[in-house]
């Protein structure tokens, strides 16, 4: 579904990302994992084309998607799940919810997928007069993954779903994402939580200084002595 093919990325003249490749196949959920700092967020980014690649592709179903501007590469099927959640405060759940459909086609289409985010997240439903502010975290995250989902992605890619999160409402936020899974909702999940992370994707990159340093099954990765000393902290 998506490859993305010895990409270079810079801020100015300081190169940040230095040949990234990664394959993510339709129906599964892949951990992107590494410190704060280590290029996760920027490839991320560079995907949903708020960065330009200095060198390299990236191919969304076969086609070129590296040049095209952000709304556009949302239209053909890809959305985020910013880090820090990101709500708007004083509106309600329903309305945060949403903003998330604002493109044509998933405009037309909001109140089918408004009861299939629900059905998902019942609590959302619950809460959908509630103001999103007076949420707790843990249900803003819910509301936050429901908002990407109002685009009707083929990929939904989540950035540090755990930053700042107590363990209890850590614990709800990856029952969460468990959905996901279960939905066969193809999905890159970034994570500095790499354990966490790991016990629920399929497979995990690890990134390092903006390259790629480790890729393979996540049970492998978990049971690997070298992986789980030098990039799990274990």
């Amino acid at each position: 579904m998506l490859e993305v093919k010895d990409v270079y990325v810079a801020y100015g003249i300081t190169p940040v990302l230095h040949g990234v490749n990664m394959t993510i196949n339709a129906n599964e959920m892949v951990a992107l994992l590494g410190s704060n700092g280590a290029g996760k967020s920027t490839l991320i980014n560079t995907i949903l084309g708020m960065l330009k690649p200095t060198k390299g592709v990236i191919l969304f179903e076969g086609k070129n998607i590296e040049k095209l501007p952000p709304h556009e590469i949302v239209k053909r099927g890809i959305a985020q799940v910013p880090e820090a959640r990101r709500i708007f405060p004083y509106m309600t759940v329903t309305d945060n919810l949403l903003v998330g459909a604002y493109n044509n086609n998933a405009w037309s289409s909001r109140k089918k997928t408004l009861e299939r985010v629900f059905a998902m997240f019942p609590i959302l439903k619950e809460r959908k007069g509630q103001s999103a502010g007076t949420l707790s975290g843990g249900e803003q995250q819910m509301m936050v993954i429901g908002r990407g989902l109002m685009s009707n992605p083929k990929l939904l890619m989540v950035d540090e779903p755990s930053l700042g999160l107590a363990p209890k409402i850590l614990e709800l936020v990856y029952d969460t994402i468990s959905k996901l899974k279960d939905e066969k909702i193809t999905t890159i999940l970034s994570e500095q939580n790499a354990q966490q992370a790991l016990l629920i994707a399929s497979r995990g990159y690890i990134m390092e200084n903006g390259r790629v340093v480790h890729t393979d099954k996540s049970e492998n990765l978990l049971d690997s002595d070298l992986v789980k000393k030098a990039y799990l902290g274990i």
